[in-house]
């Protein structure tokens, strides 16, 4: 259960961040906003499992994993639209 909730937690921060790739940019959408939509949700769905499975694999406690997964996947998210905006100049 608790991977269906970390999925659905994933899209939306992906679908948020995905939004908010048109406000940070001033609508500058190389990819257009199907693509910024995306690119978000696939990137902050892979960094939320890479956060779930591995911080723990490191001995770090459950509250950094928590942690990790509350703040990394949207990080990534933008970095990764970011890198796609300098890449498309």
């Amino acid at each position: 259960m608790q991977i269906v909730i970390l999925i659905v937690a994933m899209i939306v921060i992906g679908l948020i961040v995905g939004w908010l790739a048109g406000p940070i940019w001033k609508n500058k959408r190389p990819i257009g906003v199907r693509g910024d939509y995306i690119a978000a949700v696939i990137t902050a769905i892979a960094v939320g499992f890479w956060d779930w499975y591995v911080i723990p694999a490191m001995g770090f406690s459950e509250n950094l994993r928590n942690l990790g997964v509350a703040a990394e996947p949207a990080l990534g998210a933008l970095i990764v639209l970011w890198i796609i905006r300098l890449a498309k100049k």
